[in-house]
């Protein structure tokens, strides 16, 4: 087993000291996954990779113990609470309250908006969550790919399953969400 792996059997069984040790062991390849994912945002998104992380730290290993039964499925759950911390973002921006459809403009930096990528990002929620009834392999395959950033063979390795069926999953999860996506718009 790998120290990670150790150190998160370690935090299961209660041990306060080993989520200490386990953040930096985990951390640079974290960052990495945020900033992937983030470098496929809009211009202008307010969040951060490395906000991105500390939150999904948080949400991972906050105020209760987790259980991880190995590295993979700690990376997995990290793809989770990312993904729901970006779509968190996202509904929160689209909010009335918080401003609805405005856009944030620095002024030395004028560039046309990207409207609707809030609007292309909750669809795509939408729909990993129609698809994950259906078929829950192939929507970790989609949290893990599109929302982490994860090859194929990172996704084979993180869900223990061959690389060929890693492909096969993401070549039809995706023509499912297009399907699903494009009858949700034409409604």
């Amino acid at each position: 087993m790998s120290e990670a792996t150790l150190l998160l059997n370690a935090i299961e069984s209660g041990d306060a000291k080993a989520a200490d040790q386990v953040l930096p062991l985990v951390y640079e390849e974290l960052r990495r996954l945020a900033a992937s994912k983030m470098a496929n945002e809009a211009a202008g998104h307010t969040l951060q990779p490395t906000a991105l992380v500390h939150e999904a730290w948080l949400r991972l290993v906050g105020d209760h113990t987790p259980s991880f039964q190995n590295r993979a499925h700690f990376f997995a759950a990290a793809a989770e609470a990312m993904r729901r911390i970006l779509i968190d973002h996202a509904r929160q921006k689209r909010a009335v309250r918080h401003g609805g459809g405005q856009q944030r403009v620095e002024l030395e930096y004028v560039e046309l908006p990207f409207p609707g990528d809030d609007d292309q990002l909750l669809a795509v929620n939408d729909a990993l969550e129609q698809l994950a009834t259906a078929h829950p392999l192939e929507a970790e395959v989609v949290k893990l790919r599109y929302f982490v950033g994860l090859t194929h063979d990172e996704t084979a390795e993180a869900l223990g399953i061959s690389l060929r069926t890693a492909k096969y999953y993401w070549a039809h999860a995706r023509a499912w969400l297009f399907n699903e996506i494009t009858s949700a718009e034409s409604k």
